[in-house]
């Protein structure tokens, strides 16, 4: 495929995976499943599929790990400029001693601690939506492989 193909083939499973979520979360009550640290996932999970910061391993526990890091510090240690930055450099090197490196995911303890996110949050949005856009991104790859 041409590279105007696979840009728009990517654009076009980047809006479905955030339509979906946004559309879920419309449909179902109480419900987040969109955060913006997705929007850059999935640049890397659709646009450079190959890469290692956009495979599975990399996406769902890039963002649950550092989820973590940021719903602790702001249930438990509290929200300051000190402890932003703490935590998120604990959050960069969480994943890297993890191997888990996705850098959108380097977005979530300021998102988390800045709007004063719970536990609950690790599953909606961080676990339902980054596993929605990986099993959508592997269904895209399967589909653009079929029409390669």
């Amino acid at each position: 495929m041409n590279r105007i193909v696979l840009a728009l083939f990517a654009g076009a499973g980047a809006a479905l995976a955030i339509g979906v979520l946004a559309y879920s979360q419309t449909e179902i009550p109480h419900a987040v499943l969109l955060m913006a640290p997705f929007g850059a996932t999935t640049v890397l999970v659709f646009g450079i599929p190959d890469s290692p910061l956009a495979q599975t391993k990399n996406v769902i526990f890039g963002h649950l790990i550092t989820a973590f890091i940021g719903i602790f510090f702001s249930q438990l240690i509290g929200v300051s400029p000190f402890t932003l930055a703490m935590a998120s450099g604990l959050a960069v090197s969480a994943m890297l001693l993890t191997k888990t490196t996705h850098p959108p995911a380097g977005a979530n303890p300021i998102l988390i601690m800045l709007s004063g996110q719970s536990w609950g949050f690790l599953l909606t949005p961080v676990l339902i939506g980054a596993v929605v856009i990986v099993v959508l991104g592997k269904c895209m790859q399967r589909l653009q492989r079929r029409l390669a």
